[in-house]
């Protein structure tokens, strides 16, 4: 059950709702389970199966992403914290895809950089200084 609020978690902080973030968490189960046999090192069945969940996560952004905007104004919270909350994702949002993936699993999804390095399949100095740039970015935009 663990694996599971984790591969939610991962997909709704994409997405940013409860039932497309459970779509997308069993597509991704389905697609895990048909691909099993391609998994070469069952110890990496974790890091795979997260580059499933981004995967099935982006494609229904590109598939959604007209509503996404207008779907975070209108659920966006009327307090100091919602509006605070709704600069940084609408930040987060200008970054581009890599950068906002690497900012996404990092502090949304609290994963060390080895852990974001092998999901994303990229060195690990390239995702720190991939990193440190997008802060960068989002300190700039919300200053």
């Amino acid at each position: 059950m663990a694996g599971y609020t984790k591969y939610y978690r991962m997909a709704f902080s994409y997405v940013h709702n409860e039932q497309d973030a459970m779509d997308i968490v069993q597509d991704a189960s389905y697609k895990a389970i048909y691909f099993a046999d391609k998994l070469n090192k069952p110890e990496y069945a974790d890091t795979w199966i997260c580059r499933i969940v981004i995967n099935v996560a982006k494609e229904f952004l590109r598939k959604n992403a007209r509503f996404e905007q207008q779907e975070l104004v209108e659920e966006g919270e009327t307090t100091e914290q919602g509006f605070e909350n709704l600069d940084l994702r609408e930040a987060i949002s200008h970054l581009e895809e890599k950068d906002r993936n690497i900012i996404e699993l990092r502090y949304f999804e609290d994963m060390d950089l080895n852990s974001i390095s092998q999901v994303l399949n990229e060195n690990l100095s390239t995702i720190k200084s991939r990193l440190y740039r997008a802060l960068k970015k989002l300190k700039i935009e919300l200053s």
